[in-house]
């Protein structure tokens, strides 16, 4: 079977774990991203100032449009669901961009990888539901009328479990495909520069998805909220 070439895996399979790496390439890139994110927040941390820097200024910037872009959306009570937002956003844009470096594969572009993100949001999703009305977060799936209630309910608990199809299938059929044309263009015109313009189109559509995936949690997290109707 042929095989793409990713640095990783070709360091993996140096050490006798050829099989395993090929196998799981999306596993290995995931590992990249959490290490890079995990070390770099420790960089960033240590060197934050009562009077911030250039670096500071922009971490800052970031955090905080993200934060108030969710707290528009759900009001103050999602600043506790903050943090879970931060981190899946910043992982899938990082994700999604990794794979535009030569040799690098992005982790979104694995359902597996996608879908367990999306499983994490339902899980949370309905945590916050609980979390805020109790049993009475039931109603949210019992719909307005009544003698309807079983009919609506069969409806909502299949809209709910959509929404983790949605989610999944989204990032990863937008990230694979990009993956799939940038390999083609620089497979066949890389010498040429041909693939610029597919590779800037790449990191719009990996800021864009990044995006979606985290304003539809917020969405999400912002329906559980609410008191039923």
């Amino acid at each position: 079977m042929e095989h793409h070439y990713y640095f990783l895996v070709e360091i993996f399979s140096a050490l006798g774990f050829g099989h395993w790496a090929h196998q799981n390439s999306h596993l290995l890139h995931s590992w990249l991203v959490m290490t890079i994110l995990i070390v770099g927040a420790f960089l960033l941390a240590k060197g934050i100032q009562m009077i911030p820097r250039k670096g500071q200024n922009i971490l800052e910037l970031v955090v905080g449009g993200l934060e108030n872009f969710m707290v528009e959306i759900t009001g103050p009570e999602g600043k506790a669901f903050f943090p879970f937002i931060a981190t899946i956003f910043l992982y899938i844009l990082l994700s999604n961009l990794l794979g535009l470096v030569p040799g690098f594969f992005s982790p979104t572009a694995n359902l597996n990888t996608t879908a367990s993100m999306a499983i994490c949001v339902f899980i949370l999703t309905h945590y916050i539901g609980f979390k805020f009305h109790g049993a009475k977060y039931f109603k949210h799936f019992m719909g307005p009328v009544w003698p309807m209630a079983p009919l609506m309910f069969v409806i909502e608990l299949i809209g709910h479990f959509a929404r983790v199809m949605s989610l999944s299938i989204r990032l990863f059929g937008n990230i694979f495909g990009k993956e799939k044309v940038l390999g083609i263009f620089f497979a066949l015109a890389g010498l040429y520069l041909a693939p610029l313009p597919i590779l800037f189109l790449g990191i719009l559509v990996s800021v864009i998805q990044a995006v979606v995936f985290m304003l539809l949690s917020i969405v999400y997290f912002a329906g559980a909220m609410e008191e039923a109707h």
